[in-house]
């Protein structure tokens, strides 16, 4: 990534396609636009132009978005042309023979980010709303994205701030009369406050993960109790193998699932049992491990199959009698039948309303490992402080702490490490 450069990009979808839009950003934008498309138009407003040089390429509309108001701070275009390989090849042949380059993955978001439009709370929020699959993680990466976390940071901030000068008065006029030794009452409430508040939003963090990453379903139980049929009827496909021979699932096959809105990730695991096969041992390991990790455990009973005990797990576990069709289990939570979709449609309304629990009602705003921790150092830190008031230097290095906690969350500081891979996982032209 380099600094000046002027950057061109195809953003729209796989070619072809009924409209392409090629996205260019840098200092050059306004001679590459004179060039190709007959002069700049007036701001913000598509307008229809021929594009070409000496030769028509195309015609199409293009859009001006001069500096600083554009998505990068810099001087932006978009053309938006025929979605044709070869007329978009074309285009962009000829932008690069004046001197724009292809944009690397994320280079416009990061130019965003670096010219101050958008903060790091911003960014990864418009990295989860545009691999967003389900309307619950459109919901909570929107609010990231709108901000709405980066207004409370800024709330915490300024009292982090209020909190600091009295602190410091005490550090650098000590010797003078006007100046207690004795903190006000209220800086104590602000300090009781605050952390109630970080502390309320680090909370949150479980259910926004949730959100984001999928509840976890585990399909657990012993060998042909019908874990893969049941994967297959959920998702409505052909995904798992199913077969009469025990231990034909060996290792953890995911699915994720839109039920209700919120996203849910099947895991598919190898039937429990002792064996003496070193792969499906192996398998039976991991799928102990995903039962132990996973949000919700299907634990699967069939008729005619030998019961196991329930399993230990820390998430929510269902008991499902399956192969209904052959006979009724007993001690069930909701009974199923792939063969007759009995129970299925009662299953995934089970599913749902645990997922409404797990997930929470308002979007959460906390839902990042990186928030997790840069939380948790704020209100370490402001415990710090608290054992240490008295000793001016030691409370206000601990306040310290905590703004430099969440000005990392959202890039003020120590960003560049995070900033690669953060902007990796972008598609190019964005």
């Amino acid at each position: 990534m380099r600094a000046g450069d002027t950057i061109m990009a195809l953003s729209s979808g796989s070619l072809p396609a009924g409209v392409a839009v090629i996205r260019l950003s840098g200092p050059q934008v306004g001679t590459a636009l004179t060039a190709i498309a007959g002069g700049i138009p007036q701001p913000r407003r598509l307008t229809l132009r021929p594009i070409g040089a000496a030769q028509r390429l195309d015609e199409g509309l293009v859009a001006f978005f001069p500096a600083p108001n554009s998505f990068t701070g810099e001087d932006c275009a978009e053309l938006q042309v025929h979605g044709s390989p070869a007329g978009v090849r074309a285009i962009m042949a000829l932008l690069n023979s004046l001197g724009l380059r292809l944009a690397e993955a994320g280079e416009f978001t990061r130019r965003a980010f670096e010219n101050g439009k958008l903060d790091l709370v911003a960014v990864e929020g418009l990295g989860d709303l545009l691999e967003a699959e389900t309307e619950r993680q459109r919901q909570q990466a929107l609010a990231r994205y709108d901000g709405r976390l980066t207004e409370k940071i800024d709330l915490w901030r300024d009292t982090l701030l209020d909190l600091r000068a009295e602190i410091e008065a005490r550090l650098d006029f000590s010797d003078e009369g006007d100046v207690s030794d004795d903190l006000p009452a209220h800086w104590f409430s602000q300090l009781d406050d605050l952390q109630i508040s970080i502390g309320q939003a680090l909370s949150s963090f479980e259910s926004g993960r949730i959100v984001r990453e999928g509840i976890r379903v585990a399909l657990a139980g012993p060998p042909n109790s019908g874990k893969s049929s049941l994967l297959n009827a959920l998702s409505r496909s052909d995904l798992a193998i199913v077969s009469d021979e025990a231990g034909t699932t060996r290792d953890v096959r995911e699915v994720g699932l839109d039920i209700g809105g919120q996203l849910f990730v099947l895991l598919d695991l190898a039937g429990l049992r002792d064996t003496d096969s070193k792969a499906e041992a192996e398998g039976v390991r991991r799928a102990k491990q995903a039962i132990n990790t996973a949000d919700i455990v299907l634990w699967l009973q069939a008729p005619d199959v030998d019961a196991l005990p329930r399993p230990e797990t820390k998430g929510l576990l269902l008991t499902i009698g399956t192969k209904m069709d052959l006979a009724t289990s007993q001690g069930v939570d909701i009974g199923v039948s792939t063969q007759t979709e009995t129970g299925l449609q009662a299953l995934r309304e089970k599913l749902a309303v645990l997922g409404q629990d797990l997930a929470g009602g308002e979007p959460a705003l906390v839902s990042h490992e990186r928030d997790r921790q840069a939380l948790q150092e704020a209100l370490a830190a402001l415990e710090a402080c608290r054992s240490t008031v008295g000793d001016w230097e030691l409370a206000a290095e601990s306040l310290r702490g905590a703004s430099a906690a969440l000005e990392r969350l959202i890039g003020r500081i120590d960003a560049e490490r995070v900033l690669d891979r953060l902007f990796a996982s972008f598609c190019i032209g964005k």
